[in-house]
């Protein structure tokens, strides 16, 4: 099953992404870790990434495209693949699509987790790391994961340790930059989703939506839900023909 999965800083996405990465045994494409593995690994498209990425500008769509093609293409996405960060606004998602359609692909599904731009920004700086495990989710603007307090100190709700926090989750200015990109409507992430969306009101292909705002084990639960569906659903189509 190849898959898209959009949301901003904070509503989840890694979390989910990581759920169903592991249900149905695909690769997750992370275009900015794609970035820095081919400019770790001194491939042609890197050099060209890193030359641009250097002078502190954009990687343009004719360099990222065919790297997140090739990643796709090698034997470990025979079972599928999960593409995070990439399309970013409706010209890469046009130019991803007619890609992938040149290239005999499609996209399977695409899961859009809404949630409010503020609640976003808190749930990111809320975010504590626990000095004895990382995995340990603590977060106070959270109730189900909100940490313990001893005095005016909080600690690990799991184990009792120390916390800490990131420094770039703390960047105000930083976060309200990547969401200001997400949410523009006309020529950001959001719009790049619209674009999808709009496809699918053609009958090309399905965009899922769900609610980021809920507890983290019923957004899994919902997005499982929803895999399913469309699995069984395709099944018994393909079986009807």
């Amino acid at each position: 099953m190849n898959i898209l999965i959009f949301g901003p800083n904070g509503s989840g996405k890694g979390t989910q992404g990581a759920m169903i990465q592991k249900m149905y045994n695909i690769v997750h494409v992370e275009s900015g870790v794609l970035f820095r593995d081919n400019i770790r690994g001194g491939t042609d498209l890197g050099k060209q990434a890193k030359a641009y990425i250097d002078k502190g500008e954009l990687v343009p769509d004719e360099i990222t495209i065919p790297m997140i093609l090739d990643r796709i293409n090698k034997d470990d996405c025979d079972n599928g693949w999960l593409l995070d960060g990439f399309p970013r606004n409706p010209e890469q998602a046009k130019a991803l699509e007619n890609a992938l359609f040149e290239n005999n692909m499609i996209i399977d599904f695409i899961l859009e987790i809404i949630l409010d731009r503020d609640v976003a920004k808190n749930r990111i700086m809320g975010r504590r790391l626990c000095v004895n495990d990382n995995n340990h989710p603590n977060n106070i603007f959270i109730d189900a994961i909100m940490p313990e307090k001893k005095g005016d100190v909080y600690v690990c709700r799991v184990c009792g340790g120390e916390l800490t926090v990131r420094e770039d989750d703390q960047d105000e200015n930083a976060i309200n930059k990547r969401h200001a990109i997400y949410f523009d409507e006309e020529n950001g992430t959001r719009a790049a989703v619209e674009y999808f969306k709009e496809l699918a009101r053609k009958g090309r292909g399905k965009v899922y939506q769900v609610d980021g705002s809920l507890p983290v084990n019923e957004v899994r639960d919902h997005i499982k839900s929803l895999l399913h569906n469309h699995r069984f659903y395709n099944i018994q189509s393909k079986r009807g023909r």
